[in-house]
């Protein structure tokens, strides 16, 4: 390719051309200008004399060429030295956040930006490359995490197929409805992992599109619990909702919001034994509104509290085959889906075999205020 100027010759090279052009147009006009006026005023003053004439305009001529002369080297240092200096301290950033782009571009995204504080405009510049430059950081981290995470999570369900399919084939396993039943769950959990694993990634990059208007968070756990009951009565657990009378308004994403109780009391339910007790409540605190959905399940770990939120982690590792089926993604979806509408979820458990309380908070929303436009 061929090699382009730099930025700063480039703006040399323009400043260059204005001194100039102003130098050259002062020098044409003196010469042209100021003899023609002197020689008038020698003759309104009365000076009638042409040797005194020529004497007086020619002492004019070399003192006004002498200091015009004078003028214009001074001013074309002063210029050079201060349009320098201005030029080095606009192109330096630029060629700063020239290197840090192709450093960027190579992969390598913790790139030192530096702060161009020359300008409102360069400090702008800088900062956003830098978030620019750390947004896709954590883009590609989480993109291999999400990828070692995934290819240690197929294994399982891959495993168990291809031992059902060979022990078959081998006629080692009877060809009846039970090992019909095990290869269909293990296809069903890939299909939903496939699903979880596009979910989980959109979530956690924030491209969700949430449509966020005022709701009432009792609406949002009434449709949850409605939707859950039919299988929560199917394993014989209770499910009691308990929603106050006062309305709890928020500004949120119903479908999203929905989705977060769904996965809570998906995992709830996985973990609660029959006969046990599930309770989705919703409360206002404060400047925030609160929903909590409490079991009496197997609880958690204390040392696995502050890790439930994360890709595939369940507390009981045995489990994954043997309990219907979660991805381990219905978690990280619920907290990601909450921070995004500038909430936090927590997890608190006694210990094992204590049950588990969820917590959403959400900040509360007055009744009056409306959508806001900007999100969509």
């Amino acid at each position: 390719m061929k090699r382009r100027p730099r930025l700063a010759v480039r703006l040399m090279q323009a400043q260059a051309l204005v001194v100039g052009i102003g130098t050259l147009t002062l020098v044409v006009s003196a010469i042209l200008v100021a003899p023609i006026l002197f020689h008038g005023h020698l003759i309104q003053a009365g000076v009638a004399d042409v040797t005194v004439q020529l004497h007086v305009e020619e002492a004019f001529a070399s003192a006004f060429a002498i200091s015009v002369g004078l003028a214009a080297v001074t001013s074309l240092l002063a210029a050079g030295a201060i349009s320098w200096l201005m030029v080095r301290r606009v192109s330096r950033p630029v060629e700063e956040l020239a290197e840090s782009a192709e450093i960027v571009a190579t992969g390598r995204y913790n790139v030192d930006v530096p702060d161009a504080t020359f300008s409102s405009e360069l400090h702008q510049l800088s900062v956003s490359f830098s978030k620019m430059a750390q947004r896709l950081g954590a883009t590609e981290a989480t993109r291999s995490r999400l990828l070692a995470d995934l290819a240690h999570e197929l294994r399982t369900p891959l495993a168990t197929l291809e031992a059902y399919v060979d022990g078959m084939e081998d006629d080692v396993l009877p060809h009846d409805e039970v090992s019909w039943r095990t290869m269909r769950d293990q296809i069903n959990r890939l299909r939903r992992l496939a699903t979880d694993v596009r979910e989980v990634a959109a979530a956690e990059e924030h491209a969700l599109g949430l449509r966020l208007e005022r709701i009432d968070a009792r609406d949002i756990a009434r449709a949850a619990v409605a939707a859950a009951a039919p299988r929560f009565s199917g394993k014989g657990v209770e499910l009691v909702a308990r929603l106050g009378e006062h309305p709890c308004s928020v500004m949120g994403d119903a479908m999203r919001l929905q989705q977060v109780l769904a996965n809570l009391l998906d995992n709830a339910l996985r973990h609660t034994p029959v006969g046990g007790q599930v309770i989705v409540a919703v409360e206002r605190a404060g400047s925030s509104v609160r929903l909590t959905v409490k079991d009496t399940g197997e609880g958690i770990p204390a040392d696995q509290v502050g890790s439930v939120f994360e890709r595939f982690h369940r507390v009981d590792p045995s489990r994954i085959s043997t309990d219907g089926g979660g991805s381990g993604l219905g978690l990280t979806i619920a907290r990601a889906l909450v921070s995004d509408h500038s909430g936090s979820i927590t997890a608190a458990s006694p210990g094992a075999g204590l049950g588990t309380t969820m917590t959403i908070e959400l900040p509360a929303t007055e009744a009056g205020k409306r959508r806001d436009p900007s999100f969509t």
